[in-house]
């Protein structure tokens, strides 16, 4: 069930399987799947009324321990009187002896790389960068005052609700840690929980003088807009820095590959490879294999076409190898907001766009209630077999997580 930005939170309910019906696969992994559904007890028939469940299988302990952790952040944020636009809420879950099941909000747009890769070119505009970075920044501001690393930041984990807005997923791989004690630092941004409704245009949260003065700013409107989509661990315990090895080849910082131990900093490289990519539609630091890119990591600076620009200059400022060096490691997201990139950008105005660059199409008959709709309780059984199956063949390894095609490193 999607809600817009401004709709409040709701206390976190019991998961009724047996009043709900799975629409069609959202995502499937060696644990898990992820199902569009529907309460057709509680709810109407229209697919407006769809959610997200997504289901764990406990077949290891790392499984079991990600998904208890990942439904203990969803249920803080969904408790958490300054709820952010941007991030997800626990909807209802349930607990079986080989289960874990959770609802979330469905969102219809698909995730960043997708909509990254419909691009005639594979890349955004600097001002289609600069509102979906905007946007990431506030939510990840709004994990780390709740003393949360994500460290998962990537294109696939950035979803598109309906209203255009993003929404960050993927928790299970988040971190616990201090939050310092700088009373300046990760304060959360009080106008984010303003969400005056006005006739905003997606230019008109950006100050027309900025947009004359900075040469990246908003100009045309067509520049804002991108091609639609054709539709179609570890431990978990506070302390203020994590040794764990976890995270995507390419967005992973050089303190985790060194091991020395990481904090906060961590989400905003992973900002910057993640600007750098949706600039010019590849990473910076790919190599041909593992070693190569973490290699690369290490030594290799970006590289950047053209002549420097402010949102050259945000990534190169994100990039910064010593994490004490780098853009936020003092302030927080405070000094990326305060970069020239952003310059003129009402922040307090980000939820009042109403024509972001992307809006989703209205889900049509392929989400039509009833047409394609299945138990999810005997999809559970099926689930339940085959993983059992899986499990005691001595030619499978235990999955490790819920991930298709899982990617990361966790020692």
């Amino acid at each position: 069930m999607e809600t817009s930005p401004s709709s409040p939170p709701s206390p976190p309910e019991i998961l009724d399987l047996d009043s709900i019906r799975a629409l069609k696969i959202l995502g499937k992994g060696a644990t898990g799947t992820v199902l569009l559904a529907h309460d057709i007890v509680s709810l109407s028939s229209s697919s407006s009324s769809s959610f997200a469940v997504k289901l764990v299988h406990k077949s290891s302990a790392s499984s079991l321990r990600r998904a208890r952790w990942e439904i203990d952040v969803l249920r803080r944020l969904s408790v958490d009187s300054n709820q952010n636009p941007f991030l997800p809420r626990l909807l209802s879950s349930f607990e079986s002896p080989e289960f874990f099941a959770w609802a979330v909000p469905y969102c219809s747009g698909g995730d960043l790389n997708v909509l990254l890769r419909r691009q005639n070119d594979g890349v955004f505009s600097s001002s289609v960068i600069r509102f979906y970075v905007a946007e990431i920044v506030c939510a990840l501001e709004h994990l780390h005052s709740m003393g949360i690393a994500y460290r998962d930041l990537k294109p696939e984990n950035i979803l598109i609700q309906q209203s255009g807005h993003v929404t960050l997923t993927d928790f299970d791989l988040s971190r616990s840690l201090q939050i310092p004690t700088r009373p300046q630092f990760y304060q959360p941004d009080p106008e984010l929980s303003n969400h005056r409704k006005k006739n905003r245009s997606f230019t008109r949260w950006i100050s027309p003088a900025a947009t004359e003065s900075n040469k990246t700013g908003l100009k045309k409107t067509r520049s804002a807009r991108v091609n639609p989509i054709n539709r179609r661990k570890t431990s978990f315990s506070s302390g203020e820095r994590s040794n764990s090895f976890v995270g995507t080849d390419e967005y992973v910082s050089p303190e985790v590959i060194l091991g020395d131990g990481h904090d906060f900093a961590v989400d905003w490289w992973a900002l910057g490879v993640l600007t750098y990519e949706m600039m010019y539609g590849e990473t910076p630091f790919k190599g041909k294999s593992k070693k190569e890119t973490f290699r690369n990591v290490l030594v290799k600076e970006p590289e950047f076409a053209g002549r420097p620009n402010d949102l050259t200059g945000l990534i190169r400022r994100l990039l910064v190898k010593d994490p004490s060096r780098r853009l936020g490691s003092h302030r927080g997201a405070a000094e990326i907001k305060e970069h020239p990139f952003f310059a003129g950008v009402r922040w307090d105005l980000l939820t009042e766009v109403l024509r972001p660059p992307y809006i989703p199409l209205k889900d049509d008959g392929e989400l039509t209630v009833g047409a394609f709709d299945f138990d999810v309780r005997e999809y559970l059984e099926k689930l339940r077999t085959t993983t059992s199956s899986a499990l005691s063949s001595p030619l499978n390894s235990p999955p490790h997580v819920c991930h298709e095609n899982d990617p990361f490193i966790d020692f």
